[in-house]
């Protein structure tokens, strides 16, 4: 059964940067498309970023594009999202799942999601 633990969160500034990591751990070998969604209190959630099982093509959320970076290193079983020029509406809980495209519902396996907490 896949794992997956996100870590990395915490309180950072405005304008500051965070990495965020998904670890994946299971008895399958196999590598996966995945994603970050977040979540807002309040809020729905929403999508930020996907990446092949490669790593070769990735997509974004047009709000998130040029400022986050989705990376994998399949090796290590691992997953990461870049956060730079943080602002206070990037507060959420960050989630990373197995899929493909913008919609949550399209996602098989989540992790239990870390905090981000941008201040002013």
């Amino acid at each position: 059964q896949v794992q997956l633990v996100e870590s990395g969160g915490g309180l950072v500034q405005a304008g500051g940067s965070l990495r965020l990591s998904c670890a994946a751990s299971g008895r399958t070998f196999s590598t996966y498309p995945m994603g970050w969604f977040r979540q807002a209190p309040g809020k729905e959630r929403e999508f930020v970023a996907a990446i092949n099982r490669v790593g070769g093509n990735t997509m974004y959320a047009d709000s998130m594009k040029g400022r986050f970076t989705i990376s994998r290193d399949n090796a290590k079983n691992a997953v990461y999202l870049q956060m730079n020029s943080l602002k206070p509406e990037d507060t959420a809980v960050y989630y990373c799942a197995r899929g493909w495209g913008t919609n949550h519902r399209e996602y098989g396996y989540w992790g239990q999601g870390t905090q981000v907490t941008v201040s002013s």
